[in-house]
């Protein structure tokens, strides 16, 4: 149990987090969230004990063993798999002895060495590394390879592996999706959801915490609320928490009016002093709550093009790449119109970013041709382009140099409609976070009005409410779309058709998100296959009689009934196990019964949910 005692945590002169007052319970999956700056990163850091609380502590169990993403890579000689192997020091250590005493020829200490790796299952940890590098996206090829010849979205990836590889009780995860693929972050997914222990991972990936939270931390204002549920419930529940509190708060603003008007016209008079003193003593009381304060919204647009061609641009076999030595695609057929809105999926390294880059024209092609609409304008976000802002220089100035004759008003106008408010224009962008330099980048795409937008990864450095935004965004854009994204969410809304970019190929993949997910899972992720094939034909569903359809609607409705009957249960016992006050000192007899009863009622639940399912399809047969 992670527990939180009148914590407080401040950054300079800034005040992140005060009064947390929380426990985290081992087995939790913890999503931690909030608004850039609001802390996450740093509660993280005072976990790790690499700063200390302002005020309180955090109490952690002594022999807790904690695994955490390292946030710089050294430039080693080392193979890869023997870098992600070293994360479980203790198999590490062994295999270090048992190669030394075999160098040494000391064979008792040989001898040794072995007895304990079967021990702690060091036997099986080469084949544990090679999965986590395989599952990530490391092709068997380059498990060998030296850590230094990966550059740094790989070796990102190699710490998270390192990490994953670490025996461990509490695993913080910072950001673990970003710089890894939609293969990868589905992968990632699985493992997570079978790791034991005690998970808590920041992240902006909102269908990646809906697969992963069993409760979600949010940080905001200075304080941490903890919720039972994914991000999806911790969205309904804090709706329903404002407008309890607002209604709270109008109610007790009409009672205050009303007392304080009693008083106003009897304080004076002695035959009503003391039901004036009463009702100053009861106005005094009042618990002054806060009304609630509304959040501004992100609310960003792509203007209407003024010219939107119907066939905007195509690629007829092209073979696409580097140089005539670095071909990475072949035989490519892509070609965009008005309104086409595709998604790019496949493994990193694949491709997606050349054809991306093909189709702007940076990359020309070494064979086939590239046929482009005179009208088209193209708005280009790549991995690189918020690095590319120009350091030292505002908002206000990046825009001056798209259009040098635009009013200063105008262009104020603009920035502030995303969220560049006031002086925050003339800020120098070397003070900028990464959401704030991607929300920039972005905004001058969009001021260029382009009928065709190609976005590689634009939401890396974006949190949950500006990535809502954009995909609200990119969802009423006229205009056509290519996107690649690990972001589920984004890529669900805005894409309607999928093609895959792997094994040098490009091809439609005929299906969605969840059917490319099971794809993926059918086939074990395998780093390489002859071709992209679209998932296999459905059965056909066996033909049912009226009876067994009108049968099965009904078991299907006492299924439905009991199902939400058990939700409301499980709701109740979680929201107990969320109170800290039940965490007393009784021995946990009274959490041991409750979480019992919590397992047995989601068992019930789950059996329940299969068979609800079942016989909805016999009844739609």
């Amino acid at each position: 149990m992670i527990a939180f005692r009148n914590f407080a945590l401040r950054r300079g002169e800034h005040l992140l987090l005060s009064q947390v007052d929380l426990s985290l319970h081992a087995g939790w999956r913890v999503g931690v969230i909030g608004r850039n700056g609001c802390g996450k990163s740093s509660l993280f850091a005072a976990i790790l004990g690499e700063v200390e609380a302002d005020k309180g502590d955090i109490d952690l169990p002594g022999k807790t063993r904690i695994a955490w993403v390292a946030q710089e890579t050294p430039s080693l000689p080392d193979p890869a798999i023997d870098y992600v192997l070293a994360g479980d020091t203790e198999v590490h250590a062994v295999l270090q002895a048992e190669a030394a005493a075999s160098e040494a020829e000391d064979w008792d200490a040989v001898a040794e060495a072995h007895q304990r790796l079967a021990e702690i299952n060091g036997y099986d940890a080469t084949a544990r590394a090679g999965r986590l590098l395989h599952g990530l996206g490391f092709p068997p090829e380059t498990h060998g390879k030296p850590v230094s010849d990966f550059s740094g979205g790989w070796r990102v990836r190699l710490n998270l592996a390192r990490a994953l590889m670490m025996p461990s009780d509490l695993l913080l995860l910072d950001e673990p999706t970003n710089h890894l693929d939609l293969d990868a972050v589905l992968w990632l997914e699985q493992w997570l959801l079978k790791y034991p222990g005690t998970l808590l991972m920041i992240s902006h990936d909102r269908e990646f915490l809906d697969g992963l939270s069993t409760h979600t931390l949010h940080l905001h204002e200075g304080r941490a609320k903890l919720y039972v549920g994914d991000y999806t419930s911790f969205e309904r529940q804090r709706a329903e928490h404002l407008r309890q509190q607002q209604i709270a708060h109008d109610k007790e603003q009409v009672e205050r009016a009303h007392l304080q008007s009693f008083i106003d016209r009897f304080k004076a008079k002695a035959s009503k002093a003391k039901q004036a003193q009463s009702r100053m003593k009861r106005l005094a009381k009042l618990a002054g709550t806060e009304a609630v304060r509304a959040e501004r919204a992100f609310n960003i647009t792509f203007a209407e093009p003024a010219r939107l061609p119907h066939s905007i641009i195509r690629i007829n076999h092209g073979e696409a790449g580097y140089g005539a030595d670095a071909v990475i695609l072949h035989d490519v057929g892509f070609g965009l119109e008005a309104g086409d809105r595709v998604g790019l999926l496949g493994p990193n390294g694949a491709g997606k970013s050349t054809l991306v880059k093909t189709l702007v024209g940076e990359l020309p092609l070494m064979g086939g041709e590239r046929v482009a609409h005179p009208d088209m304008r193209i708005g280009y976000f790549a991995q690189h382009t918020v690095e590319s802002l120009h350091e030292g220089q505002s908002p206000l100035w990046h825009l001056k140099e798209i259009a040098p004759n635009a009013g200063e008003q105008q262009l104020r106008g603009f920035l502030g409609r995303w969220n560049f408010i006031g002086d925050r224009a003339f800020e120098n962008v070397d003070g900028f976070s990464g959401g704030e330099r991607a929300r920039l980048a972005l905004a001058l795409i969009a001021f260029r009005e382009p009928n065709v937008l190609l976005l590689d990864e634009p939401t890396n450095h974006l949190d949950l409410d500006m990535r809502e935004a954009l995909a609200e965004a990119l969802s009423d854009f006229p205009g056509a779309i290519v996107l690649v994204s690990h972001d589920r969410h984004l890529i669900g809304l805005v894409c309607e058709t999928f093609w895959r970019v792997a094994d040098g190929h490009v091809e439609e993949f005929n299906g969605d998100l969840d059917e490319y997910a099971a794809w993926l899972r059918s086939r074990g992720n395998e780093p390489k296959a002859p071709k992209a094939a679209a998932p296999p034909p459905k059965p056909a569903k066996p033909v049912r009689s009226k009876h067994e359809q009108d049968t099965a609607a009904r078991r299907a409705r006492q299924l439905e009934t009991r199902v939400a009957e058990l939700a409301g249960l499980l709701a109740q016992v979680e929201a107990q196990l969320a109170d800290p006050a039940i965490y007393g000192n009784d021995g946990g007899s009274e959490v041991g019964q409750l979480t019992q009863r919590q397992q047995k009622l989601a068992a019930e639940k789950d059996a329940l949910e299969a068979e609800w399912l079942a016989q909805l399809e016999i009844a739609e047969a």
